[in-house]
Formats: C-alpha cells, structure tokens, sequence
C-alpha cells in the first residue's frame, strides 16, 4: 500500500507541476506577442534612420567627424554592454550570454568595462575580474524609451571623455521561435560606410550635414539601445515560451509513466489479495 500511496503522491505533484508550467507558457507566449508587435512596429523606423545617417556619414568631410566617429587614441579599453533576461526559466538563454561574457572578459582582462542589463546577468558580474561599472533591470514588460537615457549618459561619459576607445553589445538576438543566439556588435565608434548607401528618393538635409550630425548621432544611437532592449526582452520571452512548452511535455510523459506503473502496482496488489483468499478459501474446504 505504501509503493501505492507514493505513486499517487508522485502523480499528483507532477500534475501541478504540469498546470503551473501550463500557465506560465500561457503568460511568455501573450508577452511575445507584444514584444513582436513592439519589434516590428519600431523596425522600419531604425532601419530607414540607419540609411540615412550612413548615408549622411558618407558625404561629410573627415574635419566635420563627430565624436561618435572617432575612436580614442588615448585608450584601448571597450565598453561592453550586456543585455540578459530580466528572470529565469528560460531554457539556455541565460547561460549562454553569461558564457559569451566570460569569454570576452577573458580575452581582454584588464581592457574591459562592463555594464549589465537584467537581472540574469547580475550574478555573473560579481564573478568577473574585470570592473562592472552599473546595472540595470530589464523589467517584466515591454522595455519605454526612457530606459535608454542612463545607459547613453554612461556610454557618453565613457567614450566623449575617452576613457574608452570602443562601445561594444552582447545581446541575445532573436532568429525565431526555436533561436536566440548571443552576438556582439559595436555601438561606437559609428561605421563609416566604404560606398554610398542605396537609398530610394531624393533626400534633402536642411540644414547642412555638419550642423545636423550631433542630434541625428545621438538619435541614432539612442535607437539603436532601445531596439537592443526589446530584442533582448523578445528573446527572453521566446526562450520562455518554448521552455515551458517543453516542461508541460516532459510533465505529462512523466505522469503517464507513473499512472501505468500506479496501474500496474495495483493490479498486483489485487491478483496477490485474490490468490490468498483462494489459498484460503481451500484450506477451509479440505
């Protein structure tokens, strides 16, 4: 009775189990809608600001270089920004950021600063060798704009003082559904393009390129942060998704292997009560 009672036990907590992962595949899938929604309806916008400030940046003389053009001559350090999920329960996602860090951290050493976006990403800056300089949470819902205004004032205060020569981000970059993969890609100094971009119309600045670069740079880069901040919180919510889908699934296989081993303990129970009442049964009747 005993094996019986912990079989049932056994399959009760694997069906809550199964319920919460259920609910919580339920909750990451309506948040990747919104963080799709929110991906798709901000792309265009980058891109087409993207085109036109490279192809800006192509035009302008090297004496009207902005700052964000320039990389330091002073220092050979980089700023690398880490965006990571802001919880867990989602699958690799984490681990494989957190991994991607450890292995920058360890190829530049000393060169490197390091700033953490989400909490996942928290525990393993303690661990670093290299200085971490600020964190910030990610948040549960899709990231505002104005979460981009304390990252750029450390990326200024960085690189215009040059206490840096490069401004680099890991990210989690979402492929699809099944994909987020980590990748690094600098920020500043800005890309000068080799050739002109392909940009269809006529594009008209007003005023002249040298005067409209400051605020367009900052604007660009300002951008660029924000769709880091909802790359990164779509991919959590992706890998999410697909972990608890796969949590429910290994569930219920569990719950059906424990349910025929429940099935098969019982039978036995009863076949060997039904042979001693028959042993019993011909004692009497000799």
């Amino acid at each position: 009775m005993a094996t019986l009672l912990a079989l049932k036990s056994k399959i009760r907590t694997a069906k809550n189990v199964s319920k919460t992962t259920k609910a919580m595949q339920m909750i990451a899938a309506s948040k990747l809608k919104r963080a799709q929604e929110a991906a798709l309806s901000s792309r265009p916008y980058a891109d087409k600001l993207s085109a036109v400030s490279k192809g800006l940046l192509f035009k302008l003389e090297e004496e009207n270089y902005h700052e964000y053009m320039k990389a330091s001559s002073k220092s050979k350090k980089t700023l690398l920004i880490v965006f990571a999920p802001e919880k867990g329960l989602c699958g690799a996602l984490t681990t494989n950021v957190a991994n991607e860090l450890m292995k920058q951290a360890k190829e530049k050493r000393e060169e490197l600063f390091v700033v953490g976006i989400g909490k996942k990403i928290q525990y393993s800056l303690k661990s670093l060798q290299t200085e971490a300089i600020a964190s910030f949470d990610l948040g549960t819902g899709v990231p505002t704009f104005d979460m981009v205004y304390p990252i750029l004032q450390i990326v200024d205060d960085y690189f215009l003082n040059e206490k840096v020569s490069s401004v680099q981000i890991l990210f989690p970059k979402f492929s699809s559904l099944f994909v987020q993969s980590p990748q690094i890609e600098t920020l500043l100094p800005v890309e000068i393009p080799k050739e002109p971009l392909k940009v269809s119309g006529f594009t008209l600045f007003e005023p002249k390129a040298p005067k409209i670069i400051p605020t367009l740079l900052r604007h660009y880069i300002e951008i660029l942060l924000h769709q880091y901040l909802i790359e990164t919180y779509l991919s959590e919510q992706a890998a999410r998704t697909l972990s608890m889908k796969n949590a429910t699934e290994n569930a219920g296989e569990i719950i059906e292997s424990l349910q025929l081993e429940y099935n098969k303990s019982r039978q036995e129970r009863i076949t060997s009560e039904l042979l001693d009442s028959s042993a019993v049964d011909m004692e009497y009747a000799n």
